[in-house]
């Protein structure tokens, strides 16, 4: 697995009013970062009709800290606050991300689950993993799973939540489809945050692969 840093972003009040000011800024650092492969990805949170309420974005480590530093929408006010974890990302069969253009409305929804915080939850997370990535393997190839992964404790650490997202029109496709995966049937999860999302046309490298068995 390819472990990075995830940075979650919260908007400021008012911040979609603004931020049309400052996305070329944005798109001109992400753009080359993407390039280059230290932006793994980057989208925003959507509300479902579009409105803009932060950002996440998949850092390589390395240049987490120049990132931060030159980020418009942290330096213009955009970003009221971020936080940032370890990412660890799951190597499945994935497709290339989305090219573009942008789509008008969000075409994915994206998943932020954080496990249960009792003794009991790195064993739950263990016994339900392989049923799991089963089940997630053919939906990276067929194009459903963007990107998946997991939340990190600490860098190299344990596995204490998930990212991931899922081509689906909005939250409540993405929650009926996850009703059914054994990280939410055998309570591995026990609270996720849902946000619309839609990805920008960035020249990114491929995401960590590994092919479908039978298929290399």
């Amino acid at each position: 697995m390819t472990e990075c840093r995830l940075v979650l972003a919260r908007a400021s009040a008012g911040a979609g009013a603004r931020i049309g000011a400052v996305r070329e800024a944005h798109l001109a650092l992400i753009r080359p970062m993407a390039e280059a492969g230290s932006l793994i990805l980057g989208v925003p949170l959507l509300e479902e009709d579009g409105a803009y309420r932060g950002s996440l974005m998949l850092v390589a480590e390395e240049a987490l800290e120049r990132y931060l530093e030159a980020e418009p929408f942290r330096r213009e006010g955009i970003w009221e606050s971020h936080t940032v974890q370890p990412f660890r990302i799951a190597p499945l069969p994935y497709r290339p991300l989305p090219a573009g253009p942008a789509p008008g409305r969000p075409s994915h929804v994206i998943a932020l689950a954080r496990d249960g915080q009792d003794s009991a939850a790195p064993a739950r997370r263990m016994a339900a993993r392989e049923a799991h990535l089963a089940r997630v393997r053919p939906a990276a190839a067929e194009g459903l799973l963007a990107v998946g992964g997991a939340l990190l404790d600490s860098p190299g650490g344990r596995m204490i939540g998930s990212l991931a997202i899922t081509a689906h029109p909005a939250p409540e496709a993405a929650r009926a489809w996850w009703a059914a995966d054994p990280y939410v049937t055998e309570g591995v999860w026990r609270d996720v945050e849902w946000h619309s999302t839609r990805f920008a046309p960035l020249p990114y490298r491929p995401l960590p692969h590994c092919p479908l068995p039978g298929t290399a």
